[in-house]
């Protein structure tokens, strides 16, 4: 396979160009970081099971009628996607308080909420991705009132279905993220779909029974097993055989960042 010309590198994923025309290919990193990057280290194994678990979710969600960028995954750490352009913004849906939420309105972690909050974040790790509205927004021309009605139904329809989802898991969908883009058909005509991933990364996943956190708030606050919290999820989901987290500990990219499939 000849080397893939890069798109764009983030904190967890790579983006390279996709065999074909409006296509990426989605490569999940190893890298873990936290607090817009302040703390960095490497997971080994976690860009196979993000991969892993994204595709399950992401399938179970276009199932639901929910668009979604996803195509298919090419192997352990890669999936096709479809290219979109990211809306800057990052949508937050809480149910409980948690993390800066927690630390903000003086609530205790865990705590339910009234009914489930939806924030908004603006994409941009210089300026920390800043907390903002609605007015900030459309004035500033991040997206259309049309568009943020799109990704508040949407958002809400992945939330009442990813409960529901982690529930039956044994799991409490604490939080969790949200990037969507737009995506034009040959028309011209534009529409919002779910794009990024969806995985313990960017989800707080705690145990119905004990609220052992099962995320990436593991790595934040230094609290070890992560990749056996990551491994838990994915068994729970019934999507990852013991053989394949074996293989998820030892796998490696190789010099030119690809990975068997």
């Amino acid at each position: 396979m000849s080397r893939r010309r890069r798109i764009y590198e983030g904190k967890a994923k790579v983006l390279f160009e996709g065999p074909e025309p409006g296509t990426l290919i989605q490569y999940f990193k190893d890298d873990a970081t936290a607090y817009n990057n302040q703390k960095h280290g490497t997971i080994s194994g976690k860009g196979v099971l993000n991969n892993r678990i994204s595709e399950y979710l992401m399938t179970k969600l276009m199932e639901m009628g929910v668009p979604t960028h996803f195509v298919r995954r090419v192997n352990m750490r890669e999936q096709l996607v479809q290219e979109v352009e990211i809306i800057p913004i990052e949508v937050v849906v809480r149910n409980l308080a948690a993390g800066s939420f927690s630390q903000r309105f003086g609530i205790p972690e865990g705590t339910p909420l009234p009914r489930s909050i939806v924030e908004y974040y603006y994409k941009s790790d210089d300026l920390n991705d800043p907390l903002i509205c609605e007015e900030h927004i459309t004035a500033f021309g991040w997206a259309a009132p049309q568009d943020l009605d799109d990704m508040m139904s949407l958002s809400l329809r992945v939330n009442d279905y990813l409960s529901g989802l982690f529930l039956g898991a044994g799991l409490k969908l604490i939080d969790f993220k949200l990037e969507f883009g737009r995506i034009y058909n040959e028309h011209g005509e534009m529409r919002i779909i779910l794009a990024d991933e969806i995985s313990p990364d960017n989800c707080r996943l705690w145990d119905v029974k004990t609220n052992e956190k099962l995320d990436k708030d593991r790595f934040r606050r230094d609290m070890g097993d992560v990749i056996e919290a990551y491994q838990e999820v994915a068994r729970r989901l019934g999507i990852l055989p013991e053989l394949q987290q074996a293989e998820a500990k030892s796998d490696a990219p190789d010099a030119a960042g690809r990975v068997k499939a």
